[in-house]
């Protein structure tokens, strides 16, 4: 799947356009024979997510008939991440102050059902003391990306703080010490 790079929960792909009119006729296409996409449609492109790889493999087919091209590096899914021991305590909270409802509320995860509030998701911990820093941020990218990243937080004052799990994430800190996880699907 080279049109495609697996993110936190689908996969991702964006496909170039030369107008919002060739846009919304390649978004109309993918509607009428794929069940489940995301569509978000730019001037001169079109984002697609699904959690289907044989959807995304119909979604390429397509994209080839009305001769588009996928750019899967300029992908990229913002998940914040919540440090908690209790979960089901705070879980409620955070649906309905998010989304509006408890029901976005499941397993791990706040999840907006229209895909306008980032994801948020409970990282279980042990009991502690509060620290000064629960929240985090994750931010999923394409493998290939990452690199170049690192490399421009690291130029503009940050530092890798833990990489022993990478790919699958590398943990960067700003030069206060705030926290964000590069996230990859390599690996997992």
């Amino acid at each position: 799947m080279s049109d495609w790079r697996k993110l936190a929960q689908a996969w991702h792909t964006r496909f170039g356009t030369s107008s919002l009119a060739d846009g919304a006729a390649f978004a109309q296409a993918v509607g009428a024979v794929c069940p489940d996409p995301e569509l978000r449609l730019g001037p001169t492109y079109v984002d697609v997510a699904t959690r289907d790889p044989a959807t995304a493999e119909r979604i390429s087919a397509l994209a080839g008939e009305h001769g588009l091209t996928a750019d899967p590096s300029a992908v990229a899914q913002l998940e914040i991440g919540l440090d908690t021991a209790d979960l089901v305590a705070i879980g409620p909270f955070w649906a309905a102050v998010l989304t509006g409802s408890t029901d976005s509320f499941t397993g791990n995860d706040v999840m907006d059902p229209t895909r306008r509030v980032a994801n948020l998701w409970f990282q279980g911990t042990t009991p502690h003391e509060t620290p000064r820093q629960r929240f985090h941020l994750d931010l999923w990218l394409p493998a290939e990306v990452v690199p170049a990243r690192i490399e421009a937080a690291i130029a503009a004052g940050g530092k890798v703080v833990y990489d022993e799990e990478a790919p699958m994430f590398i943990v960067l800190a700003d030069p206060q010490g705030n926290k964000v996880c590069l996230c990859t699907s390599e690996g997992r």
